[in-house]
């Protein structure tokens, strides 16, 4: 282990003025220079056991790839990331590092931890740059595996399956690939460049790739049969409501819809493109994780005056710290304690009732469980409302297969290896454990793609 030194200066990306970034959809943070990388690389310890590895759900060999970095081989840092991941762009910009891998640093303890995340971006983004790495194929087995979803959990099985030497198919029902990393997630998160840049990866290896193609309906359950092995990633495409009274007003969204339009139809270009979105002045969000505060933020570059309430206090909020601060900086209102109990209005919004809150005990969680204060009543102005509290699995397909066992939220129930209840169907992702982050979804497809492989050569 190389000989502790504390850093004078700790590297942090440099996000764009909020001046500027509030009013167009480009990318919030510009990213590290070669430099910095390189000096973020050299705080390492080189752990003889790494817990940040223990930390990574698709098990990346962290140390070897920042040391690649800090000697300035770009190149081999990047071939060591994907020999376990083929989305390091997408994950060095959406995953909680603070909670996995940066997490475990043991550098944390004394200041701050590697910055992996940023350290991974920039091997992505510079790999992108200079000619893209490919991992090594097995020769082809002669099996086919049929994945249904193009999503992070789709992807990540089907260029794991491809690289074992199998024929994949993958089948998405939009008109783009990418799921979530496409439709949901905002491109000043997450630009949609980067996105695509990464599917041609993974086809790059050998995935049939079919768009347009719900199955289901105009791909049969029978043609699925006729597959060695299927894999069903199609996520959690299941919008929740707060069953409230008005949520049937026009200018109701859920956040998945309200981010679908935007991010994948660009509704932010109505009329250029044909799908629109209501643009509101005033703009209530209801929720606290990623997905309520990316619905804030996306309302905030339509114009809107945006207000986040949330049934718990701010140190219970769910999304990412950055992505809170960010949302803060960038104008959003942050009511805490607060619930929505009506939406007002006659034909339209005219605004939202909501009731104070106080904390009782706690639940299963570990955080208070909030419960409406009597008589604490209060109005919202607003002519947009958008639900952000969570969604479950997409019923189409699933529904169409009854042999499924479902959970109670709908999802498919798996045992330790993602075998689902009908045999050669495996299933990883929201589709199984609800709506959770990009990287588990990935972790899990990488294990029932193992799983699959494992039940083919038997």
């Amino acid at each position: 282990m190389q000989t502790y030194v504390p850093a004078k200066r700790v590297i942090t990306m440099h996000d764009r003025p909020i001046d500027q970034r509030i009013h167009d959809f480009y990318e919030v943070d510009d990213g590290l220079t070669p430099e910095e990388a390189i000096a973020e690389a050299k705080r390492c310890l080189q752990c003889k056991k790494p817990l940040c590895v223990k930390g990574c759900p698709v098990s990346i060999d962290i140390p070897a790839f920042i040391r690649e970095v800090a000697a300035g081989d770009f190149k081999k840092a990047a071939e060591i990331i994907k020999e376990q991941n083929m989305l390091p762009a997408i994950c060095g910009r959406v995953c909680p590092q603070e909670v996995q891998c940066e997490g475990e640093c043991l550098l944390g303890l004394k200041e701050k931890p590697i910055s992996i995340g940023e350290l991974e971006r920039f091997v992505a983004d510079t790999e992108r740059t200079n000619g893209m790495v490919l991992p090594k194929k097995n020769a082809s087995t002669g099996r086919r595996v049929a994945v249904v979803g193009a999503g992070p959990a789709g992807l990540t099985a089907s260029a794991e399956l491809a690289r074992m030497g199998y024929h994949v198919t993958l089948f998405e029902s939009l008109h783009a690939a990418g799921g979530v990393l496409m439709y949901g997630i905002p491109a000043f998160r997450l630009p949609k460049d980067i996105v695509k840049a990464e599917i041609d990866a993974v086809l790059s290896l050998g995935v049939e790739l079919k768009l347009n193609h719900l199955v289901g309906r105009s791909v049969t359950v029978k043609e699925l049969l006729s597959y060695d092995a299927v894999f069903l990633g199609t996520g959690a495409g299941l919008p929740y409501f707060m069953g409230l009274p008005g949520e049937n007003l026009p200018g109701v969204y859920s956040a998945n819809e309200f981010l679908t339009r935007v991010n994948l139809m660009h509704a932010d270009q109505f009329p250029s493109f044909d799908t629109p979105v209501k643009k509101g002045s005033r703009v209530v969000v209801a929720g606290g994780g990623n997905v309520a505060m990316d619905a804030a933020r996306v309302a905030r570059r339509l114009g809107g005056k945006v207000t986040l309430v949330y049934r718990r206090r701010e140190e219970d909020l769910p999304a990412r710290k950055a992505e809170s601060l960010r949302a803060k900086e960038e104008g959003i209102e942050f009511v805490m304690c607060v619930n929505p109990v009506k939406i007002l209005g006659d034909g339209a919004i005219t605004g939202v009732e909501c009731v104070r809150m106080e904390m009782c005990e706690l639940d299963q969680s570990g955080r208070p469980e909030p419960a409406p204060i009597e008589g604490s009543h209060f109005t919202i102005d607003a002519d947009v409302f958008i639900a952000a509290i969570g969604q479950g699995p997409n019923p189409l397909l699933i529904s169409e297969i009854p042999e499924l066992i479902r959970g109670k939220r709908g999802n498919v129930v798996v045992d330790s290896e993602y075998r689902t209840s009908l045999p050669k169907f495996f299933a990883g992702g929201d589709v199984a454990t609800g709506a959770a982050t990009v990287i588990l979804a990935m972790g899990a497809a990488k294990s029932a793609a193992q799983a699959i492989d494992k039940m083919l050569r038997e």
